[in-house]
């Protein structure tokens, strides 16, 4: 066996004693066999009984990772005695029990399987981890910056405080950009003493295309079951494409949305009945059942064509076999996940192929500044350019994570029946993770908490879980750092198919799309939490709880490079080189290269080029300064507002030195954005909103960039005299 380059640098750095690693590779480079060939060669020639418990960790993102990784590394492990265990979920509870009564080997676990091991054992916690010496984190990027990676933050931090003993951490990543901050995640203020070893492989050959559509989308008829006002003409001569060329290969097609997911793997399988072929197209997101998930996954494995429509569900590092190609329907929601969904195809020396799929809605008179612009597709392009440079999203780390800390607290009074104030400071902020949390901001938090009834505090001054903190431990969910909405359970005869989110009345009667099939709705049942179906023949897929990513500054940037370039990329095909010639042609026309706000009926649309966070901090900022102000795409809308009075507005603002993230958190109506955030009273609430979501430096610079770009006065549109000015369409300016 020949190791490549990343296993060859890990092995002399994992065998370090102590020492912190992160290993940075592409998608299936063997980042996990880098880490654990070194290990299990320790773990083989250590002493039987040496030392007791739980040697290595594994923790992993996804239980369907960890089923993968159980069973290489078993099968690797089973030839020199070194034991293997998983727990998640989905584990019996004999296997569980085995590990607590005789930990050894390696243990593969999840965040949330972690934090219950604390909450419910916490006493048995020390013993089963007695001997631990790593601690391998896979997909550490999925991590950072993020809810979850607090958590997990915390996690270990109380497992080393729990053995009284220093573990070597090692973090796998294959998309980052700044390996110096997944350094600084893996060990909080420590990431000079981290070990980075980094693949100077950074993939194979490419081929890619860009492929344009026009979507004309006709209106709703209301009496047409099928009708779906999400999905026009242009999306369906993209599924007539992608039957075309994906059929009798092994891909995975990703989508944004889990509705849109629905829609594509339905329009895929009735274009094999209708050629009476076997279907091989299937739908993979969250919402679908274990069983339905994992019957996808085995199709991709065993060899037989199959598509996977799927959305970051597949991203990871899930073994599925070899995949032929890549599609994505959309704008990725970021450079870094591009750059993941790539790194699934053009395994074995075989070229990654990646095909984009864009459509854009046709220009009509009405037709917004913004949509003539054919944003969707000049993102597209930005992001395939940042890629080829190997830029990726730095990791957000502005949020304080209050709400990641009101579960830890109260975990760890869970785990040790109580705990003082000083003993939890020290544990979680003084030297732990929540560093960043000063004592005047963790004894608000503690006050706060015991308002709400999380906690209470007894006379000697010990912390015990209060009556609503009580509740909240004690039921499943709280392991989980993030929330999930309300779902009902969706079952036809003895089988669960998955869950639906119930934003809408969910009528019997009704059809719907799911698990790239039709259904129609015999009963629904509020207080079980079930809707019963039968097969159909008519619905659309339902709505899905869910966001897009954030929008990164430097894409923004890259875009508008893009619009005033003369340069056509030669990935294009000749609709997506005509849809580029009519945004770059808008953009001239709305005059965008010299002035970045323009007249549009009565409002005004402002074009900053800037990333999400800062648009939307622009946007609270003129609201709360009497402004009716939206973010549409690129650009902000300022409702009955001339560009000459925005101006006057705008100077009045920047004039305004008392304005802080805090100050604009206050005028947001629902700033309650993280789990436990309903638990903290209006101060920390807001400073949770505008540390984690607003960007008011950023906000400043764009304002002072763009009041001086203003006009003083509006003139007319036709005579160009200064006075009133009259309402213009299709981008002429006031």
């Amino acid at each position: 066996m020949r190791l490549n380059d990343i296993q060859e640098g890990a092995i002399p750095a994992v065998l370090r004693a102590g020492q912190d690693v992160v290993l940075s590779a592409a998608t299936a480079s063997g980042k996990t066999e880098a880490a654990f060939l070194p290990i299990c060669s320790e773990l083989v020639g250590e002493q039987k009984g040496a030392a007791t418990g739980v040697r290595a960790l594994y923790v992993s993102p996804l239980k369907a990772l960890i089923n993968d990784q159980y069973r290489r590394l078993d099968e690797l492990c089973e030839q020199v005695g070194v034991p293997v265990h998983r727990w998640h979920g989905d584990v019996a509870g004999a296997a569980k029990a085995k590990v607590i009564a005789k930990p050894d080997g390696i243990l593969l676990i999840t965040p949330e399987s972690l934090e219950a091991l604390f909450v419910l054992r916490g006493p048995d916690v020390a013993r089963v981890f007695a001997g631990l010496r790593w601690i391998v984190v896979d997909e550490m990027h999925s991590f950072i910056g993020t809810e979850r990676g607090a958590q997990l933050q915390a996690l270990l931090h109380r497992l080393e405080l729990s053995v009284r003993h220093g573990v070597a951490r090692i973090g796998l990543s294959a998309t980052l950009g700044d390996l110096t901050s997944a350094a600084d995640f893996l060990r909080p203020g420590k990431a000079a003493d981290i070990e980075i070893v980094e693949s100077a492989h950074g993939g194979g050959e490419i081929k890619l295309q860009v492929r344009g559509y026009l979507d004309t989308r006709p209106d709703d008829d209301p009496d047409d079951p099928d009708a779906d006002p999400r999905q026009g003409p242009g999306s369906l001569a993209i599924a007539e494409h992608l039957y075309g060329v994906l059929r009798g290969h092994n891909n995975l097609v990703f989508v944004n949305q889990r509705s849109k997911v629905e829609f594509f793997a339905d329009r895929l399988r009735v274009e094999c009945e209708n050629k009476r072929v076997p279907n091989e197209f299937f739908p993979h997101h969250g919402n679908l059942a274990k069983d339905v998930r994992e019957f996808v996954e085995a199709q991709l494995k065993s060899g037989r064509p199959t598509t996977a429509v799927c959305t970051s569900t597949l991203e990871m590092g899930i073994d599925i076999g070899a995949v032929t190609s890549v599609a994505q329907i959309g704008a990725p929601p970021s450079v870094a996940a591009l750059r993941q969904r790539l790194g699934r195809a053009g395994r074995r020396g075989k070229p990654a192929i990646l095909r984009v799929y864009v459509a854009e809605q046709e220009v009509v008179a009405q037709t917004p500044p913004a949509d003539q612009l054919r944003a969707q597709l000049f993102q597209i392009v930005a992001m395939i350019d940042l890629l080829g440079e190997r830029w990726y999203e730095p990791p957000d780390t502005a949020s304080p994570h209050l709400s990641t800390l009101i579960q830890q607290l109260m975990s760890v009074i869970a785990q040790h029946q109580g705990a003082s104030p000083a003993q939890l400071w020290t544990a979680l902020c003084g030297t732990g993770p929540f560093a960043h949390v000063d004592q005047a901001m963790f004894t608000a938090l503690l006050r706060d908490m015991g308002k709400a009834e999380l906690i209470q505090q007894e006379r000697d001054g010990l912390l015990l879980l209060g009556r609503v903190g009580e509740r909240i431990v004690n039921h499943f969910s709280f392991y989980a750092a993030f929330a999930s909405g309300e779902e009902y359970r969706l079952v036809n005869g003895s089988r669960t198919l998955g869950t639906v989110p119930v934003l809408f009345p969910i009528p019997v009667g009704s059809r719907l799309i799911f698990a790239g099939r039709r259904w129609e709705v015999l009963s629904v049942d509020d207080q079980a939490k079930l809707v019963e179906v039968k097969l159909a023949s008519g619905g659309r897929a339902p709505n899905f709880v869910g966001s897009d990513a954030e929008v990164h500054d430097e894409v923004r940037h890259r875009m508008r490079r893009w619009y005033e370039s003369e340069d056509v990329p030669g990935y294009l095909d000749p609709m997506a080189v005509r849809l580029l010639a009519e945004g770059r042609a808008a953009y001239r026309r709305l005059d965008l290269a010299v002035e970045p706000a323009l007249r549009w009926g009565d409002d005004t649309v402002v074009f900053p080029w800037c990333g999400d966070r800062v648009l939307n901090t622009i946007a609270v900022w003129l609201t709360a300064s009497g402004f009716r102000a939206s973010q549409d795409s690129v650009s902000l809308t300022i409702s009955d507002c001339s560009p000459a009075r925005l101006r006057q507005g705008v100077r009045r603002m920047l004039d305004d030195d008392s304005v802080t993230d805090l100050s604009l958190a206050a005028t947001v109506p629902n700033n309650t954005i993280d789990k436990y955030d309903v638990y903290l009273q209006k101060p920390l609430r807001e400073l949770a909103y505008g540390r984690g979501h607003l960007d008011l430096a950023g906000a400043r610079a764009i304002l002072t960039t763009l009041v001086d770009k203003l006009p003083e006065i509006d003139r007319d549109p036709v005579t160009n005299e200064p006075g009133a000015t009259s309402p213009c369409q299709n981008g002429l300016r006031a």
